[in-house]
Parts: structure tokens; sequence; C-alpha cells
């Protein structure tokens, strides 16, 4: 009995591996727009007034943030940093999106997503948006555990819910509730390292994974160089 339920599992496994690449094919997908945009944003492309060669280079305004150490972030060779930022999320974007050298260029926006979790959220915490319901949070599960900061975690949903019902109550009497919440509900920015910490989890993963199987530019280049069963994509 257990030697066939185990020959099941293994055939189970080996038919499902046909589609392996459909993983890291899904993270690809939810990561390149996120870089590409993250990129794009960083640099002249964005800016229509400007045009030639500057266009290649960081904007201004990026520039000064990296470098100012009062409300920036008080980096050395800011233009040289920006402009290095930039380019690896904008291309290494593309190169996501279509499965070409995932691997290589993974590490670099690994670092960047590093850089960003450790020197731009890390003071406001985990969460992207303050949790409102603390029987909801993840925090809970922390708190059940004996974390003191998972329970004042908590304990600011509380407050963050507060808040939010006083905004709700000061538009009803005064705005146009209908209009203002026709695209969703009001929420709490609370900036910490949620998203930037899940998109380095990520990229960690492709850097192991690969673009994928069938699914990757990377697939197809080197299948006709290495044997199936020693590819790695």
């Amino acid at each position: 009995m257990y030697k066939s339920l185990y020959s099941f599992y293994r055939t189970f496994l080996n038919r499902i591996a046909l589609l392996d690449g459909l993983a890291p094919l899904m993270l690809r997908l939810i990561l390149a727009p996120v870089m590409i945009i993250a990129g794009y944003s960083k640099l002249n492309l964005a800016n229509p007034d400007i045009t030639g060669l500057t266009r290649l280079l960081a904007d201004e305004n990026v520039v000064a943030w990296f470098g100012n150490s009062n409300w920036g972030l008080g980096l050395p060779a800011p233009d040289l940093l920006a402009f290095l930022a930039g380019w690896t999320e904008f291309l290494g974007g593309w190169f996501l999106l279509i499965g070409l050298a995932t691997r290589l260029v993974s590490i670099p926006l690994a670092v960047t997503m590093f850089v960003a979790a450790t020197q731009v959220h890390w003071h406001n915490g985990w969460f992207s948006v303050a949790p409102s319901n603390p029987d909801t949070s993840a925090a809970q599960v922390f708190a059940w555990l004996g974390s003191d900061a998972a329970k004042q975690s908590l304990e600011a949903s509380t407050e963050v819910a507060e808040r939010l019902s006083r905004i709700k109550e000061i538009v009803a009497a005064n705005g146009l509730p209908e209009y203002l919440y026709e695209y969703g509900n009001p929420v709490i920015l609370n900036n910490g390292i949620e998203f930037a910490a899940i998109y380095f989890a990520m990229l960690i993963s492709l850097l192991f994974t690969g673009g994928g199987r069938y699914f990757s530019v990377d697939y197809w280049v080197r299948k006709p160089l290495e044997p199936e069963q020693n590819y790695l994509p």
C-alpha cells in the first residue's frame, strides 16, 4: 500500500514537473512591470521636455533625493547611483519579462530591493498599508508567539481604525463620498518594507530557479546546448 501511494506520488510529481516553468513565469510577470516603471520614473526618459543623450541620465529630482542627507538617502555619488539604479530596474525588468539572463539580472535587482527596504522603508516597520483590524492583521500570529513589537502593531491597528473612521465622518459631512470612494476606500499608508521584502524574496527565488522551462528565452537558448535532465533555466 505504501509503495503504491509513493509510486503514484512520484508519477504525479514527474507529470507536473513538465509545467514547473509556470511558477517562475508568474513571478516574472509580477516583478517585470514593477521594475520597469520604477526604473523609467527614475530616468529622464519620463520627461518629454528633455532631449538628446540627457534623456538617458537620472532625473534631477531623483538625484537630489539620492544625495540629500536631510530628507533623502544621503548616498555618495548620487548622480551615478541614481543612473545605475534606474537602468538596472528598467532594463532588468524587460529582461525578466521575456526571461532573458534571468539569474544574472535577478542579482542587481535584488540588491536594489534590499537597499530600498533597509534605507527607505525600514524605519516604518513591515506593513506598506497600516492594518485597521487587529483581528485580521498578520501581526496577530507573532503576537501569539509573544512578540512585543507585534503587540504594539496590533495596538496601532486600533488607532488606525479610529483615524480612518474619523476621516470617513469628515468626508461624509463635508465632501463627496460617492466620488471620493469610487475607486476604493481610504487607507493609511505606512510605507514599510513589505513590498520591497516580497520583491526581494521573489528575485532570490528566480536566482535559484531561473526563467523557467518553456516560458523563457533562457530555456530556448540553452536547450540545444545541454541535455534536458541537466538543464538550468
